[in-house]
């Protein structure tokens, strides 16, 4: 990959240096499009032009942000380019997110990578509110959730597709821009992957949204898609199902907006739990009805469960519908919400068997927890509560619980509970874990769901009588911090919170000898333990997918 930013100014010359500094101290070349700008900022242009890595492309006259954007791609892509990082001249974007937005390019590259924008209290609320019209009718155009905001001007192209696309269509030159070119190379195939960008709106800022004129250009622009939408529909809903059906579990987009995850907390806070629990049964019952494929895993699990009970010898108390199963995930989410609020302390937990004794052994030291998605690992949030003095950080995949995680941080900000979004696990990630450690930090992981970029690296064990792929990260990573490793698990029962940790590795450690051997015994124990409390507390299976197969598997 051959990538480079490209810049278009329109009398942004206060600045633009600023930011074209920024990302030639990051190693990217630069090319700036100086849209038909005044004197000064053409001079501001001309001057930055002389620096190493950056090019300079000038309009005669202002064609607008898409024209600027369509001149600056069509040259990057003569110049061998293979990738364009469109950043807007006004500073308003977050560019530590740079790094991330080209890592998921390089991850995906013949996807389109987008900001999804972070707004702060300096928004424009009529900006703000006014997107939301949009993001609806970009929906609509796409049959699709896929892309969650089209209107961020921080995103990497694929060069080759996306010139290929604006020599066949002409697309609107102004504000329209970044919706249109975004949804018609959707259209076009390419995927959208969204990255979460914090964008600032400073005091002095120069704005040239032109509120009636581009309203109107945009409003029209969404009337022209959703015509052009209706015969590509059939293609659309058939590209939808099938990507549903091979997703890995890490892609599946979250559901539920941090607006909707709002006004279930403040449905909670106002008629309490015994109210909210009968709110919970038409939601539900909506996400049963259309989630297919989480019906299918469901039923999956439950059969298995049973067949696995059935061969052991066991009492059963499996239910023969999935939809239990739904209404208990809808439950667990009310306990996280109760729990981040504060209405489940340290005192309503249970602990159980050891887990006190596990607790209180070598108090001061750090440790690494392994958990899952059986039960309610959030209740260690309530055991931070009793143990101010020790912070416990528990690992989070971003794009899959980022809007609840929003949310419980503003519900709770002084928890002593951190979360780390993260994506994969890396060596940077294990810097910083050995760190938190060496403080005498908690360090939380789920052990059971499988690596979006290294779905090979697994170990395959038997779970309730079928083997399933388990992901070596957790396990490896453990070995590698050399800090005594636990389990833990929480669960809901007749409402009690009952807490298990117990014991798992006192001293990890993969020998170079046997390192394959020693692994997988590490896992096996891992997947005896889950298998366990699956049987134990059947219902509180949170891991909707199809467990035993690793999930680009067709």
């Amino acid at each position: 990959m051959k990538i480079a930013a490209l810049i278009p100014c329109y009398n942004h010359g206060k600045t633009v240096g600023t930011v074209t500094a920024q990302l030639t101290q990051r190693g990217l070349d630069v090319l700036l499009v100086n849209d038909g700008s005044k004197a000064s900022t053409g001079e501001v242009l001309r001057q930055l032009a002389q620096t190493d890595g950056v090019d300079l492309v000038e309009l005669p006259t202002n064609r607008g942000k898409g024209g600027a954007v369509i001149a600056g791609l069509r040259h990057l892509v003569k110049q061998g380019y293979s990738h364009a990082v469109q950043v807007d001249a006004d500073g308003q974007h977050d560019l530590g997110k740079l790094d991330e937005l080209i890592a998921m390019a390089r991850r995906y590259p013949n996807d389109v990578i987008s900001g999804r924008p972070i707004y702060g209290d300096d928004v424009p609320k009529g900006r703000l509110y006014g997107r939301y019209a949009t993001h609806v009718s970009v929906w609509l155009e796409t049959l699709s959730l896929q892309i969650q905001d089209s209107m961020c001007g921080f995103r990497v192209y694929p060069l080759a597709a996306t010139c290929e696309l604006v020599n066949q269509v002409k697309l609107g030159e102004r504000m329209d821009f970044d919706i249109e070119i975004l949804v018609r190379l959707y259209w076009k195939g390419l995927n959208v992957h969204q990255v979460p960008t914090p964008v600032h709106y400073p005091e002095d800022g120069i704005s040239h949204f032109q509120g009636l004129r581009d309203n109107v250009r945009i409003s029209w622009l969404h009337t022209r898609l959703i015509a052009n939408m209706l015969p590509r529909a059939p293609k659309l809903l058939l590209r939808n199902i099938k990507r549903s059906s091979t997703a890995h579990w890490a892609e599946e987009k979250e559901r539920g907006s941090v607006i909707g995850i709002k006004l279930l907390l403040w449905s909670y806070r106002t008629f309490g739990r015994k109210a909210f629990s009968m709110l919970l049964h038409p939601v539900i019952a909506f996400y049963f009805l259309a989630d297919r494929k989480a019906r299918q895993a469901s039923r999956q699990y439950l059969a298995q469960l049973q067949q696995h009970l059935s061969a052991q010898k066991m009492t059963s108390c499996v239910p023969s519908s999935s939809y239990p199963h739904f209404y208990s995930f809808g439950q667990n989410m009310l306990d996280k919400l109760a729990g981040w609020h504060g209405d489940i302390g340290y005192e309503q937990l249970h602990f159980m068997e050891q887990t006190q004794a596990c607790i209180d052994k070598d108090a001061d030291k750090g440790r690494v927890i392994i958990g899952s998605h059986l039960g309610n690992l959030e209740l260690c949030r309530a055991m931070s509560e009793q143990y101010t003095d020790r912070v416990i950080n528990a690992l989070v995949f971003t794009k899959h619980a980022e809007n609840f995680n929003s949310v419980m941080r503003q519900v709770n900000p002084n928890s002593s509970l951190n979360l780390i979004q993260v994506t994969e696990l890396g060596p940077e990630i294990a810097i910083l874990l050995q760190q938190k450690l060496e403080r005498g930090e908690w360090v939380v992981i789920v052990g059971d769901r499988t690596s979006i970029t290294q779905h090979n690296r697994v170990v395959w064990q038997d779970f309730l009588g079928k083997p399933a792929p388990f992901p070596q990260g957790p396990f490896v990573l453990s070995a590698l911090l050399k800090h005594p490793v636990y389990l833990m698990f929480g669960f809901s029962n007749k409402g009690r919170y009952e807490v298990f940790v117990e014991p798992f590795e006192e001293h990890p450690c993969l020998p170079r000898k046997d390192r394959q051997k020693v692994l997988e015994g590490m896992v096996s124990r891992y997947a005896s333990r889950l298998e366990h409390f699956a049987t134990r507390y059947p219902l509180q299976w949170f891991n909707f997918f199809d467990f035993w197969k690793i999930n680009n598997e067709k």
